[in-house]
């Protein structure tokens, strides 16, 4: 009698599927990321407010709240004639929107891969290719559609007096760098793209890659687990916050906009970390009111453990927050990692791990917003017209505590781990 090994039709004819409708389901990926992010933006703006913004403006914030989203820059822009000088710029990343469009998107790449063990790095590349530049169209269209000018009203004092006289109407508004944007967002979906295939235990590597799996892979998926729990957790008491102290509106505002923004900038603190930073004018935080008090000083403010600590002593709590959630997910690293890894070598993974979570959230966590408008020198783009929102880590000490902090927490977490049955286990007889 002969046996006959089946042949992989299945994986043959999904290869194929891929190979023949690959822009249909890249197209499918695009806009479906790119839907998730303005549907997101456009609730979380609704929300603060922004729907009454005049001129029709509302689409066209929505799209540069997309567009600052994957890293691109927003420069705000004034004119009255020779009457008026403006001078400002917009660098923040909404990470609420960020992180649905990451998700979304990241979701669309691998989904055509999944059932899938191994993938050549030509079929890899030609997917992502697709998803590349169906994805620069769409954030195209987006920059082009990011801008809009505004009437600004100079009130009834002597500001107002001299725009009467001299006829001067002073206009500002926002525009978009289409080829800085189209770069950032290149950046950003290159990252996205990798980040899914280091997470997934069912996204295919080339056979090449396939040794390097069983180190990246676990440390890749604890540090996303990680970060996503922060921003869970905020969000759960800020809706509760919302629910017993009212401003419902604001509370989904942050939560749609900025919810990883502050929780990532309380997990770095947590740390022991230090960030500078300094409001002033109209501007202001849309996080707790303790960190506009730190923040709104003369000069340049700090702001960690120690100066928020003055202002409320339950700031504590984030050390406490953080040690567990992070021995959680050394826990999970390990258990998802072979058992003849020793725990040494888990601590350092996960030091290494949590140094560059914590480089990218100083990255993106970073915060400047500049606007000034003077009326013939009256103003000197200073006084109620102008604001000032700046926010920046000290990068280095960050990265040095994340690495104690990996170190220590990697190593409880192996050791926790020995008693989970994990893959590579060995039974002694």
């Amino acid at each position: 009698m002969s046996t006959r090994t089946p042949a992989p039709v299945p994986v043959i004819a999904e290869e194929r599927t891929v190979s023949r409708h690959g822009w249909i389901q890249a197209l499918a990926a695009v806009l479906t990321g790119l839907g998730a992010m303005v549907l997101t933006a456009g609730l979380g703006l609704w929300a603060a407010g922004a729907g009454d913004l005049p001129d029709g403006a509302f689409p066209r914030v929505v799209a540069a709240t997309v567009v600052t989203a994957v890293g691109g820059t927003v420069d705000l822009t004034g004119d009255a004639g020779d009457l008026a000088e403006t001078a400002g710029g917009l660098t923040v990343m909404p990470l609420s929107v960020t992180l649905i469009g990451a998700l979304v998107t990241g979701a669309g790449f691998l989904r055509p891969l999944r059932h899938r063990a191994v993938a050549g790095a030509p079929e890899l590349a030609g997917w992502a290719a697709r998803i590349a530049v169906l994805w620069l169209l769409g954030l195209g269209g987006l920059a082009f559609a990011a801008r809009q000018t505004f009437a600004v009203s100079l009130g009834d004092g002597t500001l107002a007096d001299i725009g009467d006289v001299f006829g001067a109407s002073p206009r500002i508004g926002f525009t978009t760098d289409v080829p800085l944007t189209l770069l950032a967002g290149l950046l950003w979906l290159a990252g996205v793209l990798t980040l899914a295939l280091l997470v997934s235990r069912g996204a295919p590597l080339p056979a090449r890659l396939l040794r390097f799996q069983e180190s990246v892979r676990p440390a890749a998926y604890a540090m996303v687990v990680l970060l996503l729990a922060f921003v869970a957790l905020g969000t759960v008491i800020g809706l509760v916050v919302a629910v017993t102290r009212g401003q419902p509106a604001q509370s989904l505002a942050l939560v749609l906009l900025g919810m990883p923004n502050l929780v990532w900038l309380a997990l770095t603190t947590g740390l022991g970390a230090t960030w500078e930073g300094r409001v002033d004018g109209p501007f202001g935080l849309p996080m707790p009111h303790v960190l506009d008090e730190v923040l709104r000083t003369p000069d340049t403010a700090t702001l960690n453990l120690d100066t928020l600590s003055g202002f409320d002593g339950r700031v504590w709590w984030l050390v406490a927050v953080d040690a567990a959630l992070l021995l959680a997910a050394a826990f999970l690293m390990a258990a998802r990692s072979p058992a003849r890894m020793r725990a040494w070598q888990h601590a350092v993974r996960m030091a290494v791990a949590l140094a560059l979570t914590v480089l990218m959230i100083c990255l993106i966590g970073r915060i400047s917003a500049r606007f000034g408008l003077s009326v013939l020198g009256v103003g000197d783009l200073g006084g109620n017209l102008s604001g000032k929102l700046l926010l920046s880590p000290q990068l280095w000490g960050a990265l040095g505590l994340a690495l104690l902090w990996g170190l220590a927490t990697g190593f409880l977490g192996a050791l926790l781990a020995r008693r989970v049955h994990r893959r590579g286990a060995v039974e002694n007889r």
